[in-house]
This record gives structure tokens, C-alpha cells and sequence, in this order.
């Protein structure tokens, strides 16, 4: 694993002499250890002698390394917590949408009730939230659409309707009648993963020329503030709009994404993620979602 964090640093860095320095290591000893690697695997790594430009293989190899250095220091980052965490750890990962509602009540009640306990909470995506819970690095789980995972019991939370996110002043906000798929998508409009939960087929069928996709929400919120782009998100995302951005119905989309509850069923700290699974069901929203409700 050393030797992988010294070919890492040299990249990062561009030369040996910078690696060094951070490292605390001798130039020399980076050297061999980058000569080990490449013995053992039998390729080059850089093309030349000077470390600032990859071979294609040590491309390749760079991107592995790198993801398996941050698994090894994230495993053993949750050893340290798990040692310390005598009075209990909880591990929540949730899309950010709903980590935006949920998180800040829970942190406050959980902290009321357990004092003193562990807390690690995570906004990211639902396929990252899914790979949390899979490798044991979660064990509570919210995810848009449901996504069976074993070894975790699944309830639904909410429904929670699509619409135009754009710029408040946009003509699609302040025009009369409720836009449609066709005015939305027809102008200059963002694609993100979560337009993937819509199945009407006339928005399917109008996504195929939909050039630009933008993955991060924090992103795309900052890309339609500029006046010009729109895109299409869940309701739950207009409680964390900026005031200059606005969220509105369509009229011919009738699409809801589903927003899932995961849980651990067996856990050295059950009755701590029982309690959490209890206060993320108390929350309540009275702004049209529908909140725990399991009509579509």
C-alpha cells in the first residue's frame, strides 16, 4: 500500500523532489519504491525519465491506486470511529435532497436522546448511498427509487412530484398556464441522473436531444441561476432553492419519485438505528409532498 501512496504522491505532485518533501521520504526511496512497481507489473509507468507525464498503462494503473488508497484510509478512518464510539455509532447516507430535510431534526433529537454518540452523516447520491450500505460503510440509507440491498430492510418515506426548476424571473415561471414537457425540454434544458426516475414517454423521447447532462445538483442549481438553462427535479429540492430560483408543476408530467428508507435488520447498534429510523419517520412536511403517505 506504500509504495501505491508514493506513485499517487508523485503524480499529484509532478516530480520527486515535491513527493519527497510531503511524504518525508528521500527522493531515492521513491525512486525505488516506483521501480518496484513497475518490476512487478511489468510496464512503465512514465513516459521518460522526468515524472510529470503517465504512460497510458500508468494511467490505468494511477486511477486503481488512487481508489484503492482512499477505501484503505476510509477503512481505517471507521476502525479509529468504531474504537471510540462507546456509546454507539450511527451511519447515515441519504440523497442530498432529503438529507437537507431530514438531517438537521435528526441531528437535533438524536443528540437529545444519546448523548454522546457517534454520528456520520453523508449527502451524495443514490448510487453512492447504495455502495455505503453495501461495503458497510452505512447503516441507514435514503435513496431516490427503490433498490433492493441485502441484509437491509426498505421502506418507502414519501412521493414526491417533478417539476420546472429555472430562474424565478424565467418566462416559463411567470407566463399564466402550467408549462408543459414540450416548452421545458425544448429550451435550453439540463439534463441530471434524476431525470432517469421519469417514465412518461414523451419526456424519454425528449431527452435523446438534450445535449448537456450536469450530475451534481449544487452545480446544476448554480448553472440554471445564470438565467439561461432549466431542468426538471423532484418538489423536495424547493425548500434549499436559492430566492432567485424557482420550482413549478408541469402540466403533463405526472411522474413522482419514490424516496426509500434503508436499514440494517442486524447491528451491533440496532437500538440506535431503530430510534434514527423512528425520528426520520416523525418528520413532517406540510408543503404538499407527501410525507409517509404510500398512495402514488
Amino acid at each position: 500500500m506504500e509504495n501505491l501512496r508514493y506513485f499517487c504522491t508523485v503524480v499529484q505532485t509532478g516530480n520527486l523532489a515535491e513527493a519527497a518533501d510531503r511524504l518525508g521520504r528521500t527522493q531515492s526511496a521513491l525512486s525505488t519504491s516506483l521501480k518496484n512497481i513497475e518490476s512487478h507489473l511489468g510496464v512503465k509507468l512514465f513516459d521518460g525519465e522526468r515524472k510529470n507525464r503517465l504512460s497510458l498503462a500508468g494511467e490505468q494503473i494511477y486511477e486503481l491506486a488512487k481508489h484503492q488508497i482512499q477505501e484503505f484510509d476510509l477503512t481505517i478512518q471507521q476502525m479509529e470511529t468504531q474504537v471510540k464510539a462507546t456509546k454507539g455509532l450511527v451511519r447515515i447516507a441519504s440523497v442530498p435532497s432529503v438529507a437537507a430535510i431530514v438531517f438537521p431534526t435528526l441531528l437535533n433529537n438524536l443528540h437529545k436522546q444519546y448523548p454522546g454518540v457517534k454520528v456520520e452523516l453523508r449527502d451524495t447520491d443514490t448510487q453512492q448511498v447504495l455502495n455505503a450500505l453495501v461495503n458497510a460503510k452505512a447503516d441507514i440509507g435514503i435513496t431516490s427509487g427503490f433498490h433492493p440491498v441485502n441484509g437491509f430492510a426498505a421502506t418507502r418515506l414519501f412521493n414526491d412530484s417533478f417539476g420546472l426548476v429555472c430562474k424565478a424571473n424565467h418566462a416559463l415561471i411567470t407566463q399564466k398556464k402550467s408549462p408543459s414537457i414540450q416548452e421545458v425540454v425544448t429550451t435550453d434544458f439540463v439534463r441530471n441522473s434524476l431525470c432517469d426516475l421519469i417514465k412518461t414517454p414523451s419526456f424519454v423521447a425528449a431527452l435523446n436531444h438534450v445535449d448537456v447532462t450536469v450530475h451534481n445538483n449544487q452545480s446544476l442549481i448554480n448553472i440554471i441561476r445564470t438565467g439561461r438553462w432549466v431542468s426538471v427535479l423532484p418538489k423536495a429540492v424547493s425548500d434549499y432553492l436559492p430566492n432567485d430560483v424557482a420550482f413549478r408543476a408541469l402540466s403533463n408530467l405526472p411522474d413522482k419519485r419514490e424516496v426509500w428508507l434503508y436499514y440494517k435488520e442486524q447491528s451491533r447498534y440496532q437500538e440506535l438505528i431503530d430510534a434514527c429510523c423512528e425520528l426520520i419517520d416523525a418528520v413532517k412536511r406540510d408543503d404538499g409532498i407527501d410525507w409517509l403517505k404510500n398512495d402514488t
